[in-house]
């Protein structure tokens, strides 16, 4: 008897035919745990199956004393996001008996077992963005609450892997700071917080900035667009913060099949250049 931990059943499977010196078909398994891929890197969970060979085994050299009887359970493994998140999400071990003919049925059984987890995945994540969103608000406003600007609003929301961030109040603009200056500062902090610890990007709004500069960039690529839909290739000019980045999503959007990407020149400024995928170089000259 042996217990096996691998990334997928598959794999366990392999495993447990090569230490156990058998055939996966000669196997009598029993998964205790399905591996599951997790929400944003967390919670992932890996195969684990107790196997045994229903042939005899070929005699080794050093023999091990196994255990008679197979555990019932295996405590699972608490993951966090934070720890005030996870802790009311629990795993639950799952047991199934698999027999000779699992070998042939397994993908269906797989299959299957995903199919009827998938609204309860579905809502977990759900549960797992609300009450992310939530801890980050608080944790935004504890932060703000301790600076000298006087900000009354801040809201979160996280769809897919992105924190949408809202920040208003009567120093919004202060916020901002001259050009964006400030903006830009706080757009990078709150990033390198927000996906250091929970793998997710940002879109941050104070007042209505972002909008305005989404909305400015949007007619100062216009003749970009055209000049590239003309000859198949072109540049912004220098751009400063965030505004490299909107024009680079922009960009990116409106043509998905080019190479987009943002270039450094020598004075360390930034632009993005349009090209085509197999020759991105030619935008530099």
């Amino acid at each position: 008897m042996k217990k096996v931990e691998a990334p997928t059943l598959e794999a366990a499977y392999a495993e447990a035919s090569k230490v156990l010196e058998c055939s996966i078909s000669e196997l009598q398994c029993e998964v205790v745990q399905h591996p599951s891929k997790g929400i944003w890197g967390f919670l992932k969970k890996n195969a684990i199956i107790v196997a045994t060979c229903k042939k005899v085994a070929k005699p080794v050299q050093k023999t091990k004393k196994i255990k008679e009887e197979i555990p019932t359970a295996l405590p699972t493994e608490e993951e966090t996001v934070a720890s005030e998140i996870i802790a009311t999400l629990k795993d639950e071990v799952v047991k199934v008996e698999v027999t000779e003919t699992v070998v042939e049925k397994k993908d269906a059984v797989l299959d299957s077992f995903f199919e009827a987890d998938k609204e309860e995945v579905y809502e977990e994540a759900d549960v797992v963005y609300d009450e992310l969103a939530l801890l980050i608000e608080n944790q935004l406003k504890e932060l703000l609450e301790k600076s000298c600007f006087d900000i009354d609003v801040v809201e979160v929301d996280v769809v897919d892997n992105t924190a949408l961030i809202f920040i208003d109040g009567e120093d919004a603009a202060l916020l901002i700071g001259k050009e964006g200056y400030r903006y830009n500062a706080l757009s990078y902090m709150i990033f390198n917080w927000l996906h250091t610890k929970y793998e997710l990007f940002i879109k941050l709004e104070i007042a209505e900035f972002l909008t305005t500069q989404q909305e400015m960039i949007r007619n100062y690529i216009k003749p970009v667009i055209e000049n590239v839909e003309k000859q198949g290739k072109g540049k912004t000019r220098f751009l400063d913060g965030i505004l490299v980045q909107i024009a680079l999503e922009q960009l990116r959007e409106r043509f998905p099949d080019k190479y987009v990407a943002v270039k450094t020149g020598r004075e360390g400024k930034k632009f993005v250049v349009i090209n085509e995928f197999n020759n991105p170089s030619k935008s530099h000259h």
